[in-house]
């Protein structure tokens, strides 16, 4: 069995109460940070049990060892430093994510700047997931294993022009995005090597691209050196060199998605129509994990687009909120996805369902908090998830 599977979750699963209330404890300085591992060990054999007992045979381990999806790998690199306290007026306050923080809290969460020139370190702060998880299945589903990682984008699209990195350092993105893409290759070079072969970008920047609201945003912003299509294409060609290097059998997907924080809040909204072509058909993953749980992410028919040979996983059951959507109306869309993507491929609608999986439209905990929902609720929707599956796909993982 390889990825992408007919029943999919995107990575994040809620954490269990004792995991939470003893990294608060290590947060505040009230207990140390080597008492944080044992619990994590724990929690994470348990949601593989639990994983494993649903039916799911992609892996993860809920994200429990980082505090929000993106996780350690941007701060570790030579040339970032993570700041506090940040200045407003570096940051893009039509980014919807920026927009959102800045309402709720008036921080736009972590903050990690580009100081000098980047490079991979050699060391991985995300192998040791990997290993953990593979400690807990056999070898032969250590292929299974998902690790979700962060955008390539992620600390580019938030910065207004000239704040992603010093002009003294980086001339231009085209020389920034060079070496973001080369520690990009030694990461996934060593996490390949560690046994990975199945990784997940998490990339809410590419689903802002379909927000009529930033793109107004953008026009109206005169510093940017870029329109925000070129700016989109320079994210494609981004991606495209840090996985150019992977060896063949490595499958990489990508998840789109409007937002998913505290209090189950999204960012954005606006459907795949202004991009669906140029991210089918131009970025080099196999597999896209789209959101479309709600209007908010428009309609199937941008899956036209998809090329034969690519996959795309349809989130149309929500993790943000208890309520279970009907199983033969889910069963239905998927069904709607299928026709358009045979009548854009001139395939039949079986052919199209086999390039086809379902999954949650997000994680369950992006952040530590997670959503508004508990560990009952989020068990419910895997399980339907699997049921939705298993009727359109009898038999198959």
């Amino acid at each position: 069995m390889s990825p992408p599977f007919r029943a999919e979750h995107l990575g994040s699963l809620l954490r269990p109460a004792d995991l939470l209330a003893k990294r608060d404890a290590v947060n505040h300085k009230q207990a140390k940070a080597e008492e944080l591992t044992p619990i994590e060990d724990v929690a994470i054999k348990n949601i593989v049990e639990k994983q494993n007992e649903l039916g799911f045979r992609s892996i993860t381990d809920g994200e429990y060892r980082r505090h929000m999806f993106w996780g350690t790998f941007w701060p570790a690199l030579n040339g970032t430093k993570e700041i506090y306290g940040p200045p407003i007026t570096m940051f893009r306050q039509y980014c919807p994510d920026i927009s959102a923080f800045l309402e709720e809290v008036q921080i736009p969460g972590e903050t990690v700047i580009c100081i000098g020139k980047i490079s991979h370190t050699g060391e991985s702060t995300y192998v040791s997931q990997v290993e953990y998880l593979k400690s807990l299945l056999p070898k032969e589903r250590w292929g299974e294993i998902k690790l979700t990682v962060a955008a390539p984008n992620w600390y580019h699209l938030r910065y207004m022009e000239g704040q992603a990195y010093p002009k003294d350092v980086y001339a231009n993105d085209k020389e920034y995005f060079a070496d973001v893409a080369k520690a990009y290759q030694v990461e996934l070079d060593i996490l390949y090597k560690a046994g990975l072969r199945n990784v997940q970008f998490d990339d809410p920047n590419l689903a802002y691209f379909c927000s009529e609201k930033m793109l107004k945003g953008w026009e109206e912003d005169k510093t940017n050196v870029l329109s925000a299509d070129e700016t989109f294409d320079a994210y494609i060609q981004l991606y495209n060199d840090c996985i150019s290097e992977a060896p063949s059998d490595m499958h990489f997907g990508v998840h789109l998605c409007r937002g998913n924080f505290v209090g189950s809040r999204h960012f954005s909204e606006g459907g795949y129509d202004r991009i669906a072509t140029k991210l089918f058909q131009n970025l080099n993953v196999q597999t896209y994990y789209l959101e479309y749980d709600t209007p908010r992410a428009g309609g199937f028919g941008p899956l036209a687009h998809l090329p034969k040979n690519k996959n795309v996983v349809l989130g149309v059951v929500t993790s943000k909120f208890p309520k279970l959507e009907d199983k033969e109306e889910m069963k239905r869309r998927v069904y709607e996805a299928a026709e358009i993507i045979a009548k854009g491929n001139n395939e039949t609608k079986e052919d199209s369902l086999r390039r086809i999986c379902v999954s949650p439209q997000c994680g369950f905990a992006s952040h530590s908090g997670g959503n508004l929902i508990d560990m009952v609720g989020m068990e419910n929707k895997l399980k339907l998830v699997r049921s939705i599956a298993d009727d359109i796909w009898p038999g198959e993982a």
